[in-house]
């Protein structure tokens, strides 16, 4: 089922990355773990909400070949971006939802994203986002949304 989503800014940090040789496996959790333990979130300007962003964009051809991974939070504008941050202005577009349900210490997540990459949906590939709430805090039993740009 398609949705579509206003454009949005975002504000965090980030990380150039790819799926070969594992490479992402490792960037991806360390990103995380700088964004959780030196307090990203509470640094981060003029947010519009508590709730975590994955962004992938950037891509160089499709999720087999290098991309930008940006770890922060909705903001209400990129006009003010803090030294070591990036931001970044997601256009409004056409979005297929994906939900991964579990414990996301192993790999819930990364599970569904397993099923994105072996279908065939007509990806965009210009961003795609998970994004961590509510339903997410308990994390060996959460729920985090995945949204895939359509073309």
């Amino acid at each position: 089922m398609s949705t579509q989503i206003a454009e949005f800014n975002i504000i965090g940090i980030s990380v150039r990355t790819t799926n070969e040789n594992g490479q992402a496996a490792t960037d991806i959790p360390q990103l995380w773990a700088k964004f959780i333990g030196e307090g990203i979130s509470g640094k981060i300007p003029g947010k519009v909400g508590e709730e975590i962003y994955c962004i992938y964009t950037h891509y160089e051809k499709d999720y087999t070949r290098p991309y930008t991974t940006i770890l922060g939070c909705k903001v209400a504008s990129i006009d003010v971006i803090p030294a070591g941050m990036t931001g970044l202005n997601i256009a409004a577009s056409t979005y297929q939802q994906f939900t991964a349900k579990g414990n996301l210490n192993q790999g819930a997540v990364y599970n569904e994203w397993v099923k994105i990459w072996n279908s065939n949906i007509p990806r965009a590939y210009t961003a795609d986002f998970e994004i961590y709430g509510g339903k997410s805090q308990n994390p060996e039993d959460a729920e985090v949304d995945i949204f895939i740009a359509l073309q």
